[in-house]
């Protein structure tokens, strides 16, 4: 999907024209994936643009980096507010977000702590990442023959840009074999993720989706849709699941804040069918939170200022 151009990026502490917002090709992170980033939404809302869980956002980040071992060079307040920044510098109503902090240019090697670590912040127009036509009536998904990451190889809790690799390998296999999205197994053969999404089932009235220790990311918007579940008085657990729990779901969904809600039609061949009551009652909710309408969650929606 093509990153339409808007006029500025925030990259170490200033605001820059988009087409000089550059890094050296002997940066670390090119060359050995060494960053973290984040995907964010900011939605329109009646009183103005609102950044969706942004402040839970820049914590996980840190999290991801001090995994890594790097250490931001600014407080969680100055990439709050540069956030802001980015949004009204470009005057964008609504837009994705994509935070990254990587280990940049002046050392070479496996070794990084000498390296100096570069954040920048970049904000554009984007839709729905598996389509309008996905959220609406569903996506047909795969189980892909690419594991999920396990514990003991990297640190599966932080949202880095080399683990990704492993979900490009997983994403480009499915769709070359006609589907729009894959499910990655762990290593015992339980569900785990979809390459950029967690995996919400649906079985007689209950959800259910993967332990984070069974090779998942915890997702913003897995927490909000078990948030939303806890609120709606809709049974809702994690759980290992295997796959044969994806073939006999009533209902299932992707999740993840550039795909947002997704519902699955069908995977591996299997027919799940039209999106759900309880899929459609979720997606309807997470609207209205996003969209700053929902009283309850309205802290989520934080409003650029």
């Amino acid at each position: 999907m093509p990153i339409p151009e808007v006029d500025k990026i925030w990259f170490n502490g200033e605001l820059v024209p988009w087409q000089e917002a550059k890094v050296h090709v002997l940066t670390h992170a090119l060359h050995y994936g060494s960053g973290v980033f984040e995907g964010i939404r900011c939605y329109p809302t009646d009183r103005g643009p609102a950044v969706f869980r942004l402040t839970d956002h820049l914590s996980r980040m840190e999290r991801s980096a001090k995994l890594y071992y790097m250490e931001i060079p600014y407080t969680p307040e100055q990439l709050h507010q540069a956030t802001f920044d980015v949004i009204k510098a470009n005057d964008l109503p609504g837009c994705y977000i994509r935070p990254i902090v990587f280990r940049g240019y002046g050392e070479m090697g496996l070794y990084p702590l000498n390296s100096p670590v570069d954040v920048a912040i970049a904000a554009w127009p984007w839709g729905a990442y598996l389509g309008e036509e996905g959220i609406a009536h569903g996506i047909r998904a795969k189980v892909a023959s690419i594991q999920s990451l396990d514990d003991t190889c990297l640190a599966r809790a932080a949202k880095a840009c080399g683990q990704y690799l492993n979900s490009i390998l997983a994403k480009v296999e499915v769709t070359k074999a006609g589907y729009d999205e894959a499910i990655m197994l762990d290593d015992h053969g339980h569900v785990a993720e979809g390459s950029g999404e967690n995996v919400f089932l649906v079985r007689d009235g209950k959800v259910t989706t993967p332990f984070p220790s069974d090779g998942v990311l915890e997702g913003i918007t897995r927490d909000t849709v078990l948030r939303i579940c806890g609120s709606e008085g809709i049974p809702a657990e994690e759980r290992t699941l295997s796959r044969s729990d994806l073939y006999v779901a009533d209902e299932a969904f992707f999740t993840g804040t550039a795909a947002e809600i997704v519902p699955i039609r069908e995977i591996d061949d299997h027919p799940i069918g039209e999106p759900g009551p309880i899929t459609r009652r979720i997606q309807e909710r997470y609207r209205d939170i996003v969209e700053g309408r929902d009283e309850e969650f309205a802290a989520f929606a934080e409003l650029v200022s």
